[in-house]
């Protein structure tokens, strides 16, 4: 045991050695870019980002490429969107209170609604709506915290491709799992950008977590209790006058960045496109998305 205490000391202390390392030689290359003048401030940001959300061994080739063109408008344009239709049914559908809304969101034409399933943009538009304040604080919290330095590193097409694929696979598990119930946020989404990091932070791990890795583990994981709990009682302790709220699509949305994400996210340096471990994710997605469908039209209860 102790033995093993000491391998695992030395390789965390060559992990730090080798980034005090890189360090060095990443200002010593931006001094000399730049003529002797200090590292500027978006290089300093980059750097950051890449310990973040890298691996060591392609940390060099973004830093070689890295500028903030494209910005990240992706995750912020859905960001402002969904901030903005919260606004709109919490201010200008007068609500009792914002904690929880009720009548307003469950009359929206965005919620995905059971009865409702021929509306198919109710598929994806019910990641537009939340439940209440701390609904849309967490997803926003979330999806900008982890989405913006995503984007940053891996554009906002391939984000938008992660995101999208986990709100599909939250609404289309809903429908199977819950049939009868509402569902509303974009967890379904932000759990999909959650799934993909994290599988890459398992696959690389010795490489990509860096100091203070455990104690922003241990925030996202108090996050990611409250949201659930907070799905957990629109969908089981809500009032007798309140209509419940699916929880399936945080489960879903998870799956799908764990497949779909993670192989997108860690192609960052290959072509998504001639990657087998893509086409593989693609196609179990396809496979669950159709049975989804004949489901929907052949078998659901809320037929």
């Amino acid at each position: 045991m102790a033995g093993a205490h000491e391998l695992e000391m030395e390789g965390m202390n060559l992990n730090m050695e080798r980034e005090m390392i890189e360090e060095l030689e990443e200002a010593k290359k931006m001094r000399e870019d730049g003529g002797g003048k200090a590292p500027s401030k978006d290089k300093k940001v980059h750097r950051i980002v890449s310990k973040w959300m890298l691996p060591e061994k392609v940390r060099r080739s973004y830093l070689d490429r890295a500028n903030c063109f494209p910005p990240p408008v992706f995750i912020i344009s859905i960001s402002v969107a969904e901030l903005a239709v919260f606004i709109y049914y919490a201010v200008w559908k007068p609500q009792k209170q914002w904690i929880t809304l009720d009548i307003g969101i469950l009359e929206s034409p965005f919620i995905y609604c059971p009865d409702k399933r021929e509306e198919v943009w109710r598929f994806i538009s019910y990641m537009l709506v939340h439940a209440g304040v701390q609904h849309i604080l967490g997803n926003l919290l979330m999806q900008l915290s982890l989405g913006i330095p995503l984007e940053m590193v891996h554009k906002g097409h391939r984000v938008g491709l992660v995101y999208l694929a986990g709100v599909i696979a939250g609404s289309l598990a809903s429908s199977i799992f819950d049939p009868l119930k509402y569902l509303v946020g974009a967890s379904g989404g932000v759990y999909a950008l959650m799934g993909g990091y994290f599988m890459n932070v398992l696959v690389n791990f010795q490489e990509m977590i860096p100091a203070f890795g455990i104690a922003r583990l241990l925030i996202i994981i108090l996050i990611i209790a409250s949201d659930v709990g907070f799905a957990l009682y629109r969908r089981f302790f809500v009032p007798a006058t309140e209509s419940p709220v699916s929880f399936a699509a945080h489960i879903a949305g998870g799956f799908a960045g764990m497949s779909i994400g993670y192989t997108v996210f860690s192609c960052f340096d290959k072509a998504l496109l001639k990657d087998p471990r893509f086409w593989v994710a693609i196609a179990a997605y396809l496979a669950c998305f159709i049975f989804a469908v004949f489901f929907n039209i052949f078998l659901s209860p809320a037929n």
